[in-house]
């Protein structure tokens, strides 16, 4: 007895001098950004760092600058100052606030051994500063994590573009992991389900599980499979064929939510939000969808927006304002909005389980 306690003891020690000789871990969590203030200036100068990147808007160089320097960020800056302004709070941008307090609760869970930084791809704080911190605490590797459950050249992608750029311009590049997606992550599908029961499920005539939009050729040109829009219902089902094609990620996610929920296939739709230009984007639209679902009579909707993990713009305004506004001017009554996955507690140790899994 006393030979095996003293290898235990011994094992306990070698432990601690292993975890004191443990190299330091960086995280490094990034959300898309928003502007640094509800300002037209602030706003003018967030949309064209934003929208000149060459994965969101994916035309020629020339097309690009002409479109967002001449018509788009001088244009829309404005009138987007004024939806800033309605959302704004005191402590500032909620994605930004929700996403400073996911940074604390993942640093405080995961512990000293490791370095957790907010990034944002456009403004502040940049990825650029972020990553220079983690390398000041001569982190042995980063893990990187675009907040977005699903994988879009225009979101991840850009993230993982940025971090490489950054990171090719030194002697010296640490380990890297980059996360792709977490579209079907059971803990974070927990939450949504977890949200959506704070409100009275029966009582709802339809849901609507309304993602992020994307122009249709930037699904195609993710698609090595010759699949992408070949037939109507391509993307309902993910396989082999579409694993990284963003709509397909966008159905299994609703499809996992609505199977938690109990919802039938006729309980609910699928759409899409927040198109821009004349070009087609993945369909259906989330305001054709909604007109849809008044001419059938619907009066209570429930609206859950799984592309975000902080409730932000395309929540708060877009979602809870201006299609409740469109659905009872069609003769609906109630419109409601499951909240996002903000600085909830269980979002805070999934992203804490999910980066851990990746070491």
């Amino acid at each position: 007895m006393s030979f095996q306690l003293g290898v235990e003891a011994l094992f306990l020690f070698l432990e601690k001098i292993n975890m004191s000789t443990n190299f330091k871990k960086g995280v490094l969590l990034v959300n898309l950004g928003t502007p640094d203030a509800p300002t037209r200036s602030a706003v003018y100068r967030y949309l064209k760092e934003f929208l000149l990147d060459r994965r969101v808007i994916d035309i020629s160089w020339l097309s690009r600058n002409l479109l967002v320097r001449g018509i788009i960020a001088p244009f829309r800056s404005g009138s987007s100052a004024k939806l800033y302004q309605k959302l704004w709070t005191k402590e500032g941008s909620p994605l930004k606030i929700y996403g400073e307090k996911l940074a604390a609760g993942v640093q405080e869970s995961l512990g000293d051994q490791y370095e957790v930084k907010l990034a944002m791809r456009y403004q502040s704080p940049s990825m650029e500063s972020a990553i220079e911190k983690l390398l000041s605490k001569n982190v042995e590797e980063i893990i990187v994590m675009p907040l977005f459950p699903q994988y879009a050249s225009a979101s991840t992608g850009s993230v993982h573009e940025e971090v490489m750029r950054v990171l090719s311009k030194k002697e010296v590049i640490p380990a890297l992991k980059m996360i792709n997606s977490f579209y079907d992550y059971e803990e974070m599908i927990d939450v949504f389900v977890e949200n959506a029961k704070k409100h009275n499920i029966e009582s709802y005539d339809h849901f609507l599980f309304s993602f992020h939009g994307l122009p249709q050729r930037q699904l195609k040109k993710a698609d090595n499979c010759n699949h992408c829009l070949v037939t109507e219902n391509c993307c309902s089902t993910i396989s082999t064929k579409n694993q990284f094609c963003y709509s397909a990620q966008c159905f299994a996610t609703a499809q996992a939510i609505a199977k938690r929920l109990n919802l039938k296939p006729e309980d609910y739709s699928i759409c899409f939000q927040s198109r821009l230009g004349k070009d087609p984007w993945v369909q259906p639209y989330t305001s054709d969808t909604i007109e849809e679902r008044a001419s059938k009579g619907d009066k209570r909707m429930l609206v859950f927006c799984p592309a975000f993990v902080a409730d932000c713009l395309e929540t708060t305004i877009e979602v809870l304002e201006e299609y409740s506004e469109e659905f009872l001017e069609k003769g609906g009554e109630q419109l409601d909005l499951v909240e996002s996955l903000n600085d909830n507690p269980k979002w805070i140790k999934a992203v804490k389980e999910l980066i851990l899994s990746y070491i």
